[in-house]
């Protein structure tokens, strides 16, 4: 989740302005570049834990082998520091950050990038980074989509403003949203726009292959230590936490699409809160469409500035997100080698022409039932969900070929002369066997694992 904007503090006393922001991201293809981002679940390591009843539990923030710590020693190797009322919340450095989730999942958001090369040199730079302090902190790190083996009374809560009126407001509108906040993780890629037109083919391209992702992806199948029914439970807590601002967006596949209509959705989207002078003001369930008419009851009287626009367009939660480019939102975290996967799969579909040519052709006939039935179904199924008279399977198969041309055109080449498709591999692999991450751990939980979700923290830690 995104931290306090930095745009700028200009009145909005024109409408317009809205979407004229947005419009703003249209770049020419020169200046495309690829933004990934990914989440992590810190635990205690039972060999480094000194008391045994914190093995494998999240850290809290404070204490000196906290989250608060390890930021302070991710600090020390020369990232810029964020504090909120004195306390380190965040980092920033060569336009990447990292930012605390808020039960202290770790994210990195990183700097936009030229190739896939650059993305997974960055990710692990980070690893390398994160693990350099927190090994001696005694903690370690784990890529999936929900956390396997805690309640959600048993996670902490980070000491930001922002999660303090979340938190109060989640339970009013939906069961899930505290796991989401607290028990998900996620790995995102965001990509860049040279038109409107671009951005409403890559937008209806990337929401209607959105559960593909979700499937090659699917890693959260326990809850609280045994299987839960699902393969993407995260995905799932999406569809309970809260309709206002989740879901496939019907409305981005109709006729007239564009930059305004995404603006008339974000002004139906309720308000959480105001950021004003280091202070997040509880402005929950309220309408940003008051607030440009000066009757927002948390700031009576005050317009909204761009950075308010900028901060509430980071609180809607759909599929894929626009702003000032398209956001994918549908994929689980997971393992070092699948953070630069996703990357790679989006790109290959996006950024060539031909490649997203095909991408639509693929889905453009897809009815309204049909990408509803994929998003329903996929969290429960995954690639084995029927489709078509085949299964979302050789959906993914299509998607991944098609990805690949587009990398291979790309030509975008590493030191050894590679093009960024090898970073598919991973993906490939899955959808030959036919078997997500998650029905691997489930294989390895009836399996050799007996019944015990604890081996994940040992066989699947970064």
């Amino acid at each position: 989740m995104s931290g306090p904007s930095h745009a700028k503090e200009t009145p909005i006393h024109d409408h317009r302005l809205l979407a004229a922001t947005l419009e703003g991201g249209c770049k020419p293809v020169s200046e495309w570049r690829i933004g990934t981002e990914h989440e992590k679940f810190g635990f205690y390591l039972p060999d480094r834990a000194g008391d045994p009843a914190l093995a494998l539990r999240p850290p809290p923030y404070e204490g000196e082998h906290g989250i608060g710590a390890l930021l302070e020693g991710i600090a020390a190797l020369g990232w810029n520091r964020i504090e909120e009322h004195g306390r380190l919340i965040a980092l920033s450095r060569d336009g990447a950050s990292v930012t605390l989730e808020p039960a202290g999942q770790l994210e990195l958001s990183g700097a936009p990038l030229e190739t896939i090369h650059q993305t997974c040199c960055e990710t692990t730079r980070h690893l390398n980074e994160v693990r350099e302090v927190a090994d001696p902190l005694g903690i370690g790190f784990l890529g999936m989509g929900f956390q396997p083996k805690w309640a959600r009374g048993d996670m902490p809560w980070m000491p930001k403003g922002r999660y303090r009126i979340m938190r109060e407001y989640m339970p009013r509108v939906g069961k899930l949203g505290l796991d989401m906040m607290t028990r998900t993780c996620t790995v995102q890629v965001n990509l860049d726009f040279s038109s409107e037109a671009d951005m409403v083919k890559k937008f209806r391209t990337s929401l209607a292959l959105q559960p593909v992702a979700t499937a090659l992806f699917a890693d959260s199948p326990f809850t609280e230590g045994k299987p839960n029914g699902f393969l993407s439970y995260r995905s799932h807590i999406w569809t309970d936490t809260d309709k206002d601002r989740t879901g496939m967006l019907d409305f981005v596949f109709e006729d007239g699409f564009g930059f305004e209509r995404y603006v008339d959705y974000l002004l139906d989207v309720p308000m959480y809160f105001v950021h004003r002078d280091g202070e997040y003001l509880d402005a929950a369930g309220q309408s940003f469409r008051d607030f440009l008419a000066g009757r927002l009851p948390a700031r009576p009287g005050e317009l909204p500035t761009l950075r308010d626009w900028s901060d509430h367009m980071t609180t809607a939660f759909p599929e894929v997100r626009l702003k000032t480019f398209l956001e994918m939102r549908g994929a689980d975290g997971g393992p070092w080698k699948r953070l630069c996967a996703l990357p790679a799969f989006w790109v290959g579909l996006l950024y060539d022409a031909d490649a997203l040519d095909a991408a639509w052709a693929l889905v453009r006939d897809f009815t309204r039932a049909e990408r509803h039935a994929l998003r329903d179904g996929v969290p429960r199924h995954g690639l084995r969900l029927p489709f078509r008279g085949a299964s979302v399977r050789e959906l993914a198969l299509a998607a991944l070929e098609i990805s690949r041309a587009g990398l291979a055109r790309r030509a975008r080449l590493n030191g050894k002369g590679e093009d960024e498709g090898h970073f598919l591999d991973p993906l490939f692999e899955i959808a030959h066997s036919n078997q997500t991450p998650a029905e691997r751990k489930l294989d390895l939980f009836r399996g050799v694992w007996g019944g015990s979700v604890d081996p994940i923290f040992t066989q699947f830690a970064y």
